[in-house]
C-alpha cells in the first residue's frame, strides 16, 4: 500500500480547500432573500427572552394597563390565561 507524497496531500489540500470556498459562497448566494426574515426572527426572540428574564417589567406594564383600562386589562389578562393553558397542553401532547 503505497502513501500520498506530501506534494499530492497539499494539491489534495488545496483542490478541497477551493471546494469548500465556492460552497460557501453558493450557499450564501442561495439563503440571501431569506437573511432579512431571519434577522427579524432573531430580534423578536431576543425580545421574548429579555421580556422573560425581566418580571418585574412586565409585571408593571400589566399593573399601569390594569389601572387606566381595566376592561383592556381584563380582556388581556383572560387570553393571556387562555394561551398559558393552551401552550401546557400542547407540550404535553408533543
Amino acid at each position: 500500500m503505497k502513501h500520498p507524497s506530501l506534494a499530492e496531500l497539499t494539491a489534495r489540500q488545496q483542490l478541497l480547500q477551493a471546494r469548500a470556498a465556492q460552497e460557501r459562497s453558493d450557499f450564501a448566494l442561495h439563503f440571501e432573500p431569506l437573511e432579512m426574515p431571519l434577522s427579524w426572527a432573531d430580534k423578536g426572540v431576543d425580545a421574548f427572552h429579555f421580556i422573560s428574564s425581566n418580571p418585574f417589567l412586565w409585571s408593571s406594564a400589566f399593573a399601569v394597563l390594569a389601572h387606566y383600562r381595566p376592561k383592556l386589562a381584563t380582556k388581556a389578562l383572560a387570553v393571556g390565561w387562555g394561551a398559558i393553558k393552551l401552550f401546557k397542553t400542547a407540550k404535553n401532547l408533543i
